[in-house]
C-alpha cells in the first residue's frame, strides 16, 4: 500500500459499496443490491480499505465477515451516506418554489391594513410557505434587506437605492381625514392648494409616510412656515388628536376605514382628480436568487389587492433602483 494511495478521500461509491457488503456480507447480494457489478463492487471495496489505510473485511472462501475496524466503520459509512441523503432532500426541498422561510419587512403604514389580504394569500396558496413578517420603518427594512436579514419588502416607493429592485403593486390616494365640524370634511373635490394653510398632524420623523405628506404639501405651494405638529408615532394615535380637534391629518386610502371606524368626530374629505398618491411595490435585492418566485408573488399579490380601494398596476417590468 504506497503512502500516496493512503489518505485520498472515500468516495461515495466507495462508501456505498461498503455499506452493502456490511449489510449483507455477501458480495453478489450486496452488488445486486445497489445495482453494481461484482468486480465493481470489491474494486470499490478494496479501494477504500486503500484510501483509509485499513483491513474492513476478512473474505474467505465461503463468506465475507467485518474487521473490527470494519464493524466501527461501517457505523460511520452508513451515517455519512444518510447525512448525504438528508442533503439531497434539502436541496430539493429548496429548489421547489414557496417553501421555506420568507422574511417579509413590511412597514408600519402598510402592515396593518395589508397583511390580512397578504396573509390570506399566504396561506391559501402557499402552504408550505413559512413567512415571518418584520414591521419596521424604510430605512431599517432596507439595511436588512442588504444585509440578508431580509428576503423581500413591503413598503412604499420610489427608493432608489442601487441593488434594489422594485415590483410595484399598486397604487393609492391619500384623503384628508378632519374633525366632524371642519369646513372641508365630506367634500369629494378638495383641491390641493387647500393644504397650503391647514393646521397638519404628521407621523415622527422616520415614517415615509411623514416625507410623502411633506411633499404633497409643498407641491400644493405650502410655505415652510405653516403649522406641522409632529406629536404620533402611528396613524391611530394621529387620527385620535385629529377627532379631538387638533388639526387634520393625511391617510392613505387603504387605511382609511379601519383608522376612522373606531368612532369619534371625524370626518373624510377626498381630492380632485388627480388625488395625491403614493405607490406600494415588493423590493428585493437585484438578482436575488428566488427573483422568479418573487416575481410570480408580486403578480398574486397584486390580484388579492383588487378587492381594495387602489388602483392595481399590470405587471409591467420590474424597476431598479440608480445603478443597480
Amino acid at each position: 500500500m504506497s503512502t500516496a494511495d493512503r489518505g485520498k478521500q472515500p468516495s461515495l461509491a466507495q462508501l456505498r459499496a461498503f455499506a452493502a457488503v456490511a449489510e449483507h456480507l455477501h458480495f453478489r447480494d450486496a452488488a445486486a443490491a445497489i445495482g453494481m457489478s461484482q468486480p465493481a463492487l470489491s474494486g470499490a471495496v478494496s479501494a477504500l480499505e486503500v484510501a483509509l489505510g485499513v483491513q474492513l473485511l476478512e473474505r474467505t472462501t465461503r463468506k465475507v465477515l467485518l474487521s473490527p475496524a470494519g464493524e466501527r466503520l461501517a457505523v460511520r459509512a452508513r451515517a455519512v451516506l444518510e447525512a448525504v441523503g438528508e442533503l439531497m432532500e434539502e436541496a430539493e426541498a429548496a429548489r421547489a418554489p414557496f417553501t421555506g422561510v420568507l422574511r417579509l419587512g413590511v412597514i408600519p403604514t402598510v402592515a396593518p391594513y395589508l397583511l390580512p389580504n397578504v396573509l390570506r394569500l399566504v396561506h391559501d396558496r402557499y402552504p408550505d410557505l413559512d413567512l415571518q413578517v418584520h414591521e419596521e420603518q424604510t430605512s431599517s427594512l432596507l439595511e436588512g434587506l442588504g444585509a440578508g436579514r431580509l428576503d423581500l419588502l413591503l413598503l412604499a416607493v420610489p427608493l432608489g437605492v442601487p441593488g434594489v429592485t422594485e415590483l410595484p403593486l399598486f397604487d393609492e390616494d391619500f384623503v384628508l381625514v378632519t374633525p366632524e365640524d371642519h369646513w372641508l370634511g365630506g367634500r369629494q373635490d378638495i383641491p390641493r392648494e387647500a393644504l397650503r394653510e391647514l393646521h397638519l398632524l404628521l407621523l415622527d420623523e422616520g415614517h415615509c409616510l411623514r416625507d410623502q405628506a411633506l411633499d404633497i404639501c409643498r407641491e400644493a405651494g405650502r410655505t415652510e412656515g405653516a403649522p406641522v405638529t409632529t406629536t404620533a408615532a402611528g396613524l391611530s394615535t394621529l387620527v385620535q388628536l385629529v377627532a379631538g380637534g387638533l388639526g387634520v391629518t393625511l391617510l392613505p386610502r387603504t387605511a382609511v376605514d379601519v383608522e376612522t371606524g373606531r368612532g369619534g368626530r371625524l370626518q373624510t374629505g377626498y381630492f380632485a382628480e388627480p388625488a395625491p398618491a403614493r405607490r406600494i411595490a415588493l423590493a428585493m435585492r437585484a438578482g436575488a436568487a428566488r427573483q422568479g418566485e418573487f416575481v410570480e408573488f408580486a403578480q398574486a399579490l397584486r390580484e388579492a389587492m383588487a378587492v381594495l380601494p387602489v388602483r392595481v398596476l399590470s405587471t409591467g417590468v420590474p424597476r431598479r433602483g440608480a445603478d443597480s
